[in-house]
C-alpha cells in the first residue's frame, strides 16, 4: 500500500486501535488464484503480543480459517502474507465543500501488515488461537461473554479449523480523513457522514479527531 505523506498515521496509538477494533481482516497470500493471482480469505486476526514500545514490526498476531479452505495448504512456514485491516470509511460529496468546481473523494483509514506465517495445524494450538480470538473480540463488547461452559464444544469442533501465527515484518498505514481541508469543511464532512449514519464505521469521529487543527 502506498503511504501518502500527508495521510500518514497520526500516531502509533491510532494504528494499534484500528487493528484492535477492526479485527476482521484479509489474509492475502501469493498465488493460488486464477492465473497466478493472490489468494485472499476474510478472517478474524487478533493481536497476541506487541513490542514495547514501537509499531507493529515485531508484533505477533493470530488467526484461523476453515480447514476446508485450501489457502492453508498453499502456505509454508516463513512465507510472507499480507494482513489488511480496514477502518472507517465513507464517500465525501462536493456538496460539503461549498464551492465549485470541485471533485468528490473518499475518506478512509487502513493498516497493512506484512508478516511471516507459521501454520499451526495442531488441536492445542487451535484451542489457544480460538480462545484468544474470543477473548479479544469479547473485549470489544459492552458485556463480554464468558466462554467457560462452551470450551468442551470448542474442543469438539476445533479440528475444523487451521490456525496461524503471524510475525509482523512491515507496517503501512493510511489515514485519509480530509486533513487537506479547512476546519469548516471538515465539520461539514463529518456532519454529512453522521447524517448518512456512517454505514462503514464512524468515519465522522476520525475526521473530527485527527483531521487537522486549522
Amino acid at each position: 500500500m502506498y503511504e501518502f505523506e500527508k495521510y500518514r498515521a497520526p500516531s502509533l496509538h491510532e494504528v494499534h486501535e484500528l487493528v484492535r477494533s477492526n479485527p476482521f481482516a484479509l489474509i492475502v497470500s501469493n498465488a493460488g488464484g486464477a492465473e497466478g493471482a493472490p489468494t485472499v480469505t476474510h478472517a478474524p486476526v487478533v493481536i497476541e503480543r506487541m513490542p514495547e514500545p514501537g509499531d507493529f514490526v515485531g508484533a505477533v498476531l493470530l488467526g484461523h480459517i476453515a480447514r476446508k479452505n485450501p489457502q492453508w495448504q498453499q502456505l509454508r512456514d516463513g512465507d510472507p502474507v499480507l494482513l489488511v485491516f480496514s477502518g472507517p470509511h465513507g464517500y465525501v460529496s462536493p456538496t460539503t465543500y461549498a464551492d465549485d468546481p470541485n471533485v468528490p473523494t473518499w475518506d478512509y483509514a487502513a493498516v497493512h501488515l506484512t508478516a511471516r506465517v507459521t501454520v499451526l495445524d495442531d488441536r492445542v494450538d487451535g484451542m489457544h488461537v480460538v480462545t484468544r480470538t474470543v477473548e479479544e473480540l469479547e473485549n470489544l463488547e459492552a458485556t463480554p461473554w464468558d466462554m467457560t461452559t462452551s470450551l468442551p464444544t470448542f474442543e469438539r469442533i476445533v479440528g475444523g479449523i487451521v490456525s496461524f501465527r503471524f510475525d509482523v515484518i512491515e507496517q503501512r498505514a493510511v489515514f485519509k480523513v480530509s486533513q487537506d481541508k479547512p476546519k469548516d469543511v471538515r465539520d461539514r464532512v463529518a456532519a454529512a457522514a453522521r447524517a448518512r449514519g456512517c454505514p462503514h464505521g464512524d468515519v465522522a469521529a476520525l475526521v473530527e479527531r485527527i483531521g487537522g487543527d486549522t
